[in-house]
């Protein structure tokens, strides 16, 4: 009885390692077929301009409708503000903090140029735009 024990042991052994090794054999064929992420299809350039005219670009690759989803995606911009029934108002970008209220500062955002009519909540992404986050004081 005890022989018959210690082969029912060596079976389940068995059946543990090759499922483990089924286990790991997945996890390989998984991530050399998976499929890959790929760029997106529209090129833009986000330009941030601190109080001192320090510019910082980012360059990116993305297929995101609106601005907010693209400066999310650009590695290395950080932006925070206050959510609103219009969208986010940024009031930080890059740890700059600009407080209308202390000295009039804000951070206006353009599009090729011009001034954003829309928030970056709705303002659309188009391939070739550039867009500039300028620290502006009134």
């Amino acid at each position: 009885m005890e022989n018959e024990s210690k082969k029912n042991n060596g079976k389940v052994i068995l059946g543990v390692g090759i499922l483990a090794a089924a286990i790991v054999l997945l996890a390989v064929l998984y991530s050399v077929f998976r499929e890959k992420p790929v760029e997106g299809t529209k090129s833009i350039t986000i330009q941030v301009a601190g109080p001192e005219e320090e510019k910082t670009e980012y360059a990116l690759k993305t297929d995101a409708e609106y601005l907010r989803q693209a400066m999310e995606e650009a590695e290395g911009l950080t932006f925070s503000g206050q959510e609103s029934e219009y969208g986010m108002m940024v009031d930080t970008v890059n740890g700059l903090t600009a407080d209308y209220n202390a000295d009039g500062a804000y951070w206006s955002f353009y599009v090729n140029g011009e001034y954003c009519n829309n928030g970056i909540d709705s303002q659309p992404v188009a391939d070739g735009d550039t867009f500039s986050i300028v620290y502006t004081i009134e």
